[in-house]
């Protein structure tokens, strides 16, 4: 199955002000990975800001939403956001969207937008996927949809170019190997690129990040869990290549906490 050549992306936003910030994005092209990426939270700067700052302190380095959450912008306002922005760096945007989280409710309400119903939810995706198809034009925004559920991943499957497998973090190998396929299935013969976020880079979970998932490193661990990459750069390089190989998800993000901690393993593997 081993047919897209690996490529990496960080996920980070600027929490530190704009000079440490224009520093990371710097830093991440310098280290080899393809993306920075930067999540939907109205506790942090708007990712788009975010996003052209760091575009315009690197040449090469692709930037992207991780994700823009549906219930936060109407389809056409997040369509005009992501098709702006691919604009002004030279086409190096990707827009990453999915129907947000329970915890995005209240920062609906705060913005004066309905949170909506699962099925609503997705489909503003569809909706805002649309909208940006025709700013484009005869461009093309690389789209990314965050794909958990059946109906996501079939819609992701359908429409989107890159596809994050985002269900449970305690998901087994063989149930994974089941959504991709769904995915697949959903494409026909259209070629996607699949994702997944590795949470966790070797023995240690920071404190947030352990209260985000919500789980402790031995239920990972126990459960075998994909979001966990443990081991040394040749360990995890070889990790990596047998999961391209059986479950094809080629294109791999982590937290910005292990951003030096992952580099020798894109080193190894970036572009191959």
């Amino acid at each position: 199955m081993a047919g897209k050549t690996f490529r990496f992306g960080v996920v980070a936003a600027p929490q530190e002000g704009g000079a440490k910030w224009r520093e990371t994005a710097r830093r991440a092209e310098d280290l080899g990975y393809s993306t920075l990426l930067s999540p939907d939270n109205l506790h942090l700067p708007t990712p788009t800001a975010s996003l052209a700052v760091a575009a315009a302190v690197t040449t090469e380095l692709r930037v992207g939403t991780f994700v823009f959450a549906s219930p936060l912008r109407t389809p056409r306002a997040a369509a005009w956001e992501a098709h702006s922005l691919s604009v002004l760096t030279d086409r190096r945007f990707e827009m990453g969207i999915g129907t947000g989280i329970p915890l995005m409710r209240e920062a609906a309400a705060e913005l004066g937008l309905p949170y909506g119903t699962g099925p609503e939810r997705l489909a503003q995706v569809s909706d805002t996927i649309s909208h940006l198809r025709r700013l484009d034009g005869d461009e093309h925004t690389p789209v990314m949809v965050a794909a958990g559920g059946p109906k996501a991943r079939r819609l992701a499957g359908e429409r989107a170019d890159v596809v994050t497998l985002a269900h449970s973090i305690l998901a087994s190998q063989a149930e994974t190997a089941e959504y991709a396929a769904e995915i697949r299935a959903a494409a026909g013969g259209r070629e996607v690129e699949l994702a997944m976020n590795i949470f966790v880079v070797g023995e240690e979970i920071p404190p947030w990040i352990r209260t985000f998932i919500g789980h402790d490193i031995e239920t990972l661990i126990e459960h075998d869990s994909l979001t966990l990459l443990r081991g040394g750069p040749a360990a995890m390089a070889e990790e990596l290549q047998r999961r391209r190989e059986e479950l094809g998800v080629s294109y791999y993000s982590v937290n910005g906490a292990f951003l030096e901690d992952f580099a020798p393993v894109v080193a190894r593997l970036g572009g191959r």
